[in-house]
């Protein structure tokens, strides 16, 4: 499985209410919410993100609610993975659940510049920026986390197993 696409790069401490803001909360319309991801800190990311982008951020990325929408809108606005230098734990496991493929890699959070293109090689952990030439090395997700990503997420998995 893998990834590429153009970098939108954000800091540290990048909070759901951040990714999407609670006002926007009254639908459950990913599409709807995914409208607004990201426009307090980041007024065009909706209108520049094209399906297969990819977000660079730095430490305790999703920190704050627990809220499921967070991840689901940066999967829904077209971002196929997220590069982080940490997350915030139970965002990590929101993004897997609903099939949001995540990686924490201090060097390429570090390194990656937004607007660079990057392509992930979700089977090696493999990151490589296409624009500088770098490649950085993640942790790969286990098999089992690898399927339920493939398959959309927790509930898709469990789907496809019965």
């Amino acid at each position: 499985m893998e990834a590429k696409g153009k970098v939108f790069k954000y800091g540290d401490n990048v909070d759901t209410d951040v990714i999407i803001p609670a006002r926007y909360l009254t639908t459950s319309d990913a599409k709807e919410l995914a409208a607004h991801a990201m426009e307090d800190i980041d007024t065009d990311y909706v209108k520049q993100v094209q399906p297969g982008d990819i977000m660079v951020a730095g430490w305790n990325f999703g920190c704050g609610s627990s809220r499921e929408h967070a991840p689901l809108v940066i999967k829904t606005s077209g971002a196929s993975v997220v590069i982080a230098k940490s997350f915030a734990r139970i965002f990590y496991r929101n993004a897997i659940n609903i099939g949001l493929p995540i990686m924490e890699c201090e060097e390429a959070a570090d390194a990656i510049r937004s607007g660079d293109i990057v392509s992930v090689d979700f089977d090696s952990g493999v990151i490589h920026d296409e624009t500088t030439g770098q490649t950085f090395q993640a942790q790969p997700f286990p098999e089992f986390i690898q399927n339920m990503i493939k398959a959309g997420g927790l509930m898709n998995s469990i789907r496809e197993k019965n």
